[in-house]
């Protein structure tokens, strides 16, 4: 194996009691496989001690994040969960006052209205590319504290705008420092929970994301008539304030990695103290390598690109829809602007209880298999996806033509329950997939990938929006989404027969 060559999760691994980190990974952390940690050198160029040479187990070390208390373990997964449950509501909370911050920055441009959107979600797909690498090289917490601050900053920014120029350039800097968290998460469930009980865990990081989007509305549709859109962003900004206290009390570096060169760093002491020209050209080469990462596995790993593409497709789908409710329920059925954010109540509906059903299920399926076939593999994580992914253009059909027959309000809004359901059942199984599949090693970049693709798709299909229904109305331009949605059924079940062989025949040099 190459340098930097990655391959896949090991596909025959048991789940043993609590083996969560894999076992491959493991001995490549501390005993000098493919991992930068075996590359750490120890005062005269000799290695560090590795946990053989120091007489600790890592398997055993209290101070692998495995070993934590769970108190301590699961206090990480809930944080991150808040942290992405705010990132989320900044995408669509916005939305009911999008009419509003027409009228104050005086334009009329319908596909304008939706760039406050689209430019969030654009910074969503710019941020991974930058900060999931950069967690890999310096650590998770560093990331997290330092996006939480700029995430911040830039909602304030947003609030108080004096022009949309302003708004539009917070909004996209606010998009991109939010997006660390939505990378990252996958890489923290990784460092602290057993692949067994990800499933579980995962609906606790996946909350945010679904149900973000669906629920933000419905609040800022009450904080955007009531107090002025402005209230939308510094309520939010408030929230991710208040969740910073928790943050700096509670978590902590979970990365083996970089706990593992911590330690080999204090061994080293003061005589580790080499060339600063050659430490400053080992930097600048780590860092520009593990940028390209993401984009490396897109283009050379099929697993990440077929998968990602489809999550992709469904997000971006998503998101179209959000740019067409309020033409539908406020133009239409003659909600108000408080009243519209309640228009997305069936998506919410539908998103947690996909969140629900995944949670419950997933590990079940996993164990279950194990029982069976004597072994796991991240393909496993399939079933639910393959079986449940055609609820999405279900929901599509249904959304579109009840509004376009103008079938009573409630109709439209169950067909949104419907596409809520069918993308949780693509999206959530997706990412348990990859971070099984990548483990703590590269999870980071690989959700980075994913977030990438999906975020370009949310930020720029709903653009399309206001064109295609004045072309195509809302019965055939949905159906016209939900047609494209069936061809993308397939992938899942090609998954669960060939995913194994495309894993191991398609490593990836990272």
């Amino acid at each position: 194996m190459s340098e930097h060559e990655l391959h896949y999760g090991d596909s025959s691994l048991g789940l043993g009691e609590g083996g969560g980190q894999s076992e491959a990974l493991q001995r490549s952390d501390v005993r000098g496989g493919d991992n930068e940690v075996s590359r750490v050198r120890a005062p005269g160029g000799r290695p560090p001690p590795t946990s053989q040479q120091d007489g600790l187990d890592w398997l055993n070390d209290p101070q692998n994040p495995m070993n934590w208390p769970r108190s301590k373990r699961y206090a990480q997964i809930i944080i991150v969960a808040f942290i992405l449950l705010i990132a989320n509501l900044t995408a669509t909370m916005f939305v009911p006052g999008s009419r509003q911050l027409m009228v104050d920055f005086e334009f009329s441009d319908e596909t304008v209205a939706t760039l406050p959107v689209s430019i969030f979600i654009l910074g969503l797909a710019l941020g991974p590319l930058i900060f999931a690498p950069l967690s890999e090289l310096y650590g998770r917490l560093p990331v997290y504290a330092l996006t939480s601050a700029l995430f911040i900053a830039f909602l304030l920014g947003c609030a108080f705008a004096p022009n949309l120029a302003t708004f539009i350039v917070f909004r996209f800097l606010s998009g991109c420092a939010g997006a660390a968290s939505q990378a990252l998460s996958g890489g923290t469930l990784a460092d602290v929970i057993p692949r067994e009980q990800r499933g579980k865990w995962m609906a606790w990081i996946v909350l945010g994301p679904m149900l973000g989007p669906s629920i933000g509305p419905i609040a800022g549709g009450f904080v955007a008539q009531y107090l002025g859109w402005r209230w939308v962003f510094r309520i939010l900004a408030i929230a991710s304030g208040v969740l910073l206290v928790p943050g700096v009390l509670l978590l902590r570096e979970t990365s083996p990695k970089i706990i593992m060169r911590h330690r080999a760093s204090r061994l080293a002491g003061a005589a580790e103290k080499t060339s600063a020209a050659v430490g400053k050209a080992e930097a600048s080469r780590k860092i520009a390598r593990a940028i390209v990462r993401p984009v490396r596995l897109l283009l050379f790993s099929p697993i990440v690109f077929f998968l990602s593409l489809y999550v992709a497709f469904s997000f971006g789908l998503m998101f179209l829809l959000f740019s067409s409710f309020s033409t539908v329920f406020q133009g239409q059925y003659g909600f108000s602007t408080a009243t519209s954010g309640l228009s997305y109540i069936g998506l919410g509906v539908g998103m947690f209880a996909g969140v629900l059903a995944q949670g419950v299920l997933s590990d079940k399926i996993l164990k279950s298999r194990e029982r069976r076939n004597g072994r796991t593999k991240p393909e496993d994580r399939l079933p639910l996806m393959a079986y449940m992914a055609p609820t999405l253009p279900v929901g599509m059909f249904w959304y579109g033509w009840s509004a376009a027959k103008h079938l009573h309000w409630i109709m439209p809004i169950i067909g949104g329950t419907f596409v809520g359901l069918g993308f949780v059942f693509i999206m959530m199984p997706v990412m348990v997939y990859l971070v099984d599949t990548f483990d703590s090693e590269a999870s980071a970049s690989a959700l980075a990938a994913n977030t990438v693709l999906r975020s370009f798709a949310g930020a720029f299909l709903p653009l399309a929006a206001p064109r295609m229904y004045a072309t195509l109305g809302l019965g055939w331009g949905n159906s016209l989404l939900g047609f494209i949605a069936i061809a993308f059924v397939p992938i899942p079940w090609i998954f669960l027969v060939y995913g194994e062989r495309l894993r191991l025949s398609h490593p990836v040099n990272l």
